[in-house]
């Protein structure tokens, strides 16, 4: 008698189909459980996510909807809490003391294909920052919770969704760019511009890439600058949230090359790869005192011989149990949008930066970047996978 309803519907229609199984007595929980899955957006802005959280709620209550976002699925997503909580060599330093930045990137390389039609009115800042940025950004710094249970972690994570600091919107220029990509070309292909896609606007404004600035307003993260950027038809595809740790103080290396010397760096790797990877120092081989860069990588399909999954299985399989720890409650859906708030308002007119197709995005977010005397972190197989190549000895 159990049974999960799964909405693969337009938006839209969310409302009215859980109307329609309200009327006909199908999300009725008489000794059995009925439970329905949505798939996002879940609304446009605030105010639309809002108004969908109200129609849902006529005829299902809150522990019956089950907000999925695939992302939340992925192995190493789920073991953002694993590392922190279950490793003590992690948490005494998950702190402005020794944390010196976050940057979080989802980039794709591929541009809307066939979905060009629901792209231009939604365009990469409604697409992936409130829902699959916020929640990888709210797992990465929410507090311990009391448990495991589903709502003690939903509760910690919609803390620091309201903890981030608004943006005021005259200050969006200063803390926030977009782009859209134009021709480009990427391994001796041809990339056409966003405009020439199928479906899409000859004369569109929307944004395919989005870069920003965060601040947590928070005992932990005081002074923490969280970075974010996703965009489509970039250098390559990843996912990956990057930890960047503050410089120790020198002194003691002050007569060796300390100035190639990187700092440490731990980079959770989410896909194509999912995996962990650990920057740090080490002393070079030899008679002299010569200090290198080295890096560790962990893969899980390596170490543990599974095969990678598109994260539905899991979180579908979770519905089916009741847990919902990997979906998004309402009022979280509702913060992630109070995030972007601002910037929606300030897009609404004015040039979009155009980029070319298989680079790393527009100028603007490399400056965003240099302000702050930062950098994106380099995303490059060759780079992340093998040893840097050790300064010579001097």
């Amino acid at each position: 008698g159990n049974a999960f309803f799964y909405l693969a519907t337009a938006p839209s229609f969310f409302g009215k189909v859980a109307d329609q199984l309200g009327e006909a007595g199908l999300t009725t929980e008489n000794g059995y459980f009925r439970r329905v899955i949505i798939e996002k957006p879940f609304g446009h802005d605030l105010a639309s996510a809002k108004l969908l959280n109200a129609e849902l709620r006529k005829s299902l209550n809150e522990k019956q909807i089950y907000r999925i976002d695939h992302y939340l699925g992925k192995e190493t997503v789920q073991n953002i809490m694993v590392l922190r909580f279950a490793n003590a060599m992690f948490e005494p330093i998950w702190n402005s003391n020794y944390i010196d930045s976050v940057q979080i990137t989802v980039a794709e390389t591929l541009g809307v294909e066939h979905r060009g039609g629901y792209y231009d009115t939604a365009g990469a800042l409604r697409d992936m920052v409130p829902n699959h940025m916020m929640q990888l950004l709210s797992l990465i710094a929410m507090e311990p919770p009391n448990s495991f249970a589903a709502d003690e972690i939903r509760d910690e994570q919609v803390k620091i969704l309201r903890a981030i600091q608004p943006i005021p919107a005259q200050d969006v220029p200063h803390f926030a760019v977009r782009g859209q990509y134009g021709a480009g070309g990427a391994k001796g292909q041809f990339l056409p511009e966003y405009k020439a896609e199928e479906q899409v606007a000859k004369d569109s404004h929307t944004e395919t890439f989005v870069a920003m600035k965060l601040a947590l307003d928070n005992w932990r993260w005081a002074g923490v600058p969280i970075y974010l950027r996703t965009g489509k038809r970039l250098a390559e595809r990843v996912t990956e949230i990057a930890i960047q740790f503050k410089k120790p103080p020198f002194l003691l290396f002050r007569k060796t090359r300390v100035d190639d010397l990187l700092p440490n760096q731990l980079v959770l790797n989410i896909q194509p790869n999912e995996g962990l990877a650990l920057r740090f120092g080490a002393k070079v081989p030899g008679t002299l005192m010569n200090i290198g860069t080295v890096r560790m990588n962990f893969e899980y399909e390596d170490y543990f011989h599974k095969q990678r999954s598109t994260g539905y299985e899991r979180l579908m399989f979770d519905c089916m149990l009741g847990d919902a720890t990997l979906f998004q409650r309402a009022d979280m859906v509702e913060a992630g949008w109070s995030v972007i708030a601002p910037l929606q308002e300030a897009w609404k007119s004015g040039k979009v930066p155009t980029y070319s197709a298989g680079s790393w995005g527009p100028a603007e977010a490399t400056a965003l970047m240099a302000r702050d005397n930062r950098e994106w972190n380099e995303i490059s197989e060759t780079k992340r996978y093998q040893t840097v190549v050790p300064p010579k000895s001097t």
